[in-house]
């Protein structure tokens, strides 16, 4: 898959307006996410998060806000509160049958939509009265005039920030090009490319961090992006038969050979998010609550400790398997190819079918599970073994390739669709033109 040249892009006027209009929202959204929250001591706040470490809740959540969690920015929240909205209703469509029922309808996902944006709201109230109350009990000095018109004004901004980069994530995916909730954590991620440019030329400059040592890190890290490229677009191509059918009045449909691709990484990012969020519940705890038993618990999962990495690879895998089964459903894949009179040669349709690919995802699920933990536990031990100056991240990566890769993809699309409306214009000019 090439990606389409830039100057290319401008050329298709539809095209040009999406991407202008999606740089547009990305330099809002970043703009905002440097406007400090009223009341609140920035710095104090800072030295507070850097010392507490990024092994905790605070530290993962900050990725995903671009940090503007640890400046006590408007945007704060960022899109976490209905990404986090949106997998509620997603893994409970299982659970409940309405709701995998509304899933089905073109309504019924109107309607789940506008359920998701109900729970954001509630999501960002709730966050933002905790972590106006975090800041105002856990971090010295962090807050000018403590209180509850500290807290109210807080919940006030923050939840007003969530709900406005919500609406902003929904304008880039019916306006603009690729998927607004993505893009944003995207942006977000590679901000953080320069200033931790800037710290590793300062340690180099410093005699701090070998140049040699970055230079191996930096073939070591194309080598991981170029693997997870080529994991993240893997598939297996399940073979589809759909014979010559007539449909009446003399309308034949002829027989086609197609294929099923199913994903290597049908979970994504989500089995780290889920493992790391549980897996730094006790540092998160014990940094902030205290306790000797908290603090034994931390010791032992600690950051590259061993029980730390061999818990983090268990789960990842439960959780590669467990969101693979909520978002990918065989058993409705195999009837929608019976209603279709598909079939996969030398399988029967129906509950065969269902089990057959069953079998096969299983099979496949298994790699990208341990591909996603070694993404994950990778940058751990490069980063305590070779004592980097800068850290990066197997689940940042993963994002940002996969956002990348979806974006180009829509691009292409685009493209392709202009083409092939040109062509079929330029047909029915030579067509009017022989018939006159």
């Amino acid at each position: 898959m090439t990606a389409p040249a830039i100057p290319n892009l401008f050329k298709v006027p539809e095209l040009k307006n999406k991407i202008l209009f999606t740089l547009l929202c990305l330099v809002i959204y970043r703009v905002g996410a440097h406007i400090a929250t009223p009341g609140v001591n920035v710095q104090a706040l800072s030295d507070a998060l850097q010392t507490a470490g990024k092994g905790n809740l605070f530290g993962l959540y900050d990725l995903f806000a671009g940090g503007g969690l640890g400046r006590a920015t408007v945007f704060a929240l960022g899109i976490m509160p209905y990404i986090s909205a949106s997998i509620v209703f997603q893994m409970a469509g299982p659970v409940f049958p309405i709701l995998e029922k509304l899933q089905r309808e073109e309504e019924g996902r109107r309607k789940i939509t506008q359920w998701t944006r109900y729970l954001t709201v509630v999501l960002c109230f709730l966050q933002a009265y905790g972590y106006a109350l975090f800041v105002e009990t856990q971090v010295p000095n962090a807050v000018l005039n403590p209180g509850m018109g500290f807290r109210l004004t807080t919940v006030l901004t923050l939840t007003t920030g969530g709900v406005f980069v919500m609406w902003l994530g929904e304008q880039i995916t019916e306006r603009g090009i690729g998927n607004g909730a993505s893009l944003l954590i995207f942006f977000s991620i590679i901000e953080r490319i320069w200033p931790e440019f800037l710290n590793t030329v300062e340690s180099i400059r410093a005699g701090t961090a070998s140049a040699k040592l970055l230079i191996f890190v930096v073939a070591l890290m194309v080598l991981v992006t170029a693997a997870t490229v080529a994991i993240t677009v893997a598939s297996r191509k399940i073979p589809i038969q759909i014979p010559r059918k007539v449909m009446g009045r003399g309308r034949i449909r002829e027989g086609q050979k197609t294929f099923i691709p199913l994903r290597l990484l049908t979970a994504n990012v989500m089995p780290i998010i889920f493992a790391q969020s549980l897996i730094i519940i006790p540092s998160t705890l014990a940094t902030f609550v205290g306790g000797s038993l908290l603090r034994q618990v931390n010791d032992y999962f600690s950051a590259g400790s061993f029980w730390y990495i061999v818990s983090l690879l268990v789960l990842i895998l439960f959780f590669t398997y467990f969101y693979t089964s909520i978002v990918f459903n065989p058993v409705d894949l195999a009837e929608n190819l019976k209603k279709q009179g598909g079939f996969i040669p030398g399988v029967k349709p129906g509950a065969a079918t269902a089990d057959y690919i069953d079998e096969v995802l299983s099979r496949i699920t298994l790699p990208g599970g341990f591909f996603l933990a070694l993404c994950a536990i990778l940058p751990i031990i490069a980063a305590n073994g070779l004592n980097l100056p800068f850290g990066f991240g197997g689940t940042a990566l993963i994002i940002v390739v996969g956002v990348a890769l979806d974006t180009i993809q829509q691009v292409q699309q685009h493209m392709l669709l202009r083409h092939y409306d040109g062509f079929m214009k330029e047909g029915r000019v030579k067509f009017r033109g022989r018939t006159r």
